[in-house]
């Protein structure tokens, strides 16, 4: 007897670090996760006591690490946990492409990770550290020099590419500047001919709102655990 095999988007960060993006993946067969300084998620394929001593390994005093997927481990207590909330995964199966918008958007690059960074900082987006960017594409929106809003590519696996880092400083909202975004960057994975999937806090019903309204459906939903290793 044969059983179909697991969606990739079922577990889609474990997925990702053995597949498409396993070279920026450190860990094994128990426990994996993206290098710190790329990404603090983390994934496992099972949560039991192995796979949870097999993440701690991956996890130095006090960094911490975001477990976001079907299996959200029972953590000892030499872990601090810094955030728990559940995750709604969405997917775009509408091949139509978004539309992207008049404003003047440009590419973003090392160069422009510190301005990335702070709006990510003021806007709470989801996790970015100094080498998120390499995972994709990001584009931005600068006024008046200043960076104002942004978006781009995270985790893929599969025919399935994750849009992420989707913020607009405060002072810039009402303008349908990340409608514009999120439609050039799907419409960029449509070119590719890649499935635009991303995931969204389920305390955050303006977002859900936003891209079910740009043809996004739900998918499945996650339990997040961010917590930081104390010793």
């Amino acid at each position: 007897m044969t059983t179909s095999a697991a969606h990739p988007l079922d577990n889609p960060f474990w997925s990702a670090l053995t597949t498409r993006q396993a070279h920026f993946a450190l860990g094994g067969a128990l426990a994996r996760r993206y290098a710190p300084d790329v990404s603090p998620i983390a994934a496992l394929p099972a949560a039991g006591p192995d796979n949870v001593a097999a993440l701690r390994d991956l996890v130095a005093i006090g960094d911490d690490a975001g477990l976001v997927g079907p299996h959200a481990p029972a953590l000892p207590d030499d872990w601090e946990i810094l955030y728990e909330s559940t995750i709604v995964q969405m997917f775009r199966p509408d091949p139509a492409p978004l539309p992207e918008g008049d404003a003047d958007v440009v590419r973003l690059t090392a160069t422009d990770v510190d301005e990335m960074l702070a709006l990510v900082d003021l806007t709470q987006p989801g996790p970015f550290r100094t080498r998120t960017i390499e995972l994709g594409t990001y584009i931005g929106i600068r006024d008046g020099g200043r960076l104002i809003a942004m978006a781009g590519e995270r985790s893929c696996t599969g025919a399935f590419h994750e849009v992420s880092a989707v913020c607009t400083h405060p002072d810039a909202r009402g303008r349908g500047l990340a409608r514009g975004l999120i439609g050039r960057v799907v419409n960029r994975m449509l070119r590719a001919g890649e499935t635009p999937y991303l995931h969204v806090d389920c305390r955050n019903p303006r977002a859900i709102d936003l891209y079910l309204a740009l043809g996004f459906v739900r998918r499945a939903e996650f339990p997040l655990l961010h917590a930081q290793r104390a010793r």
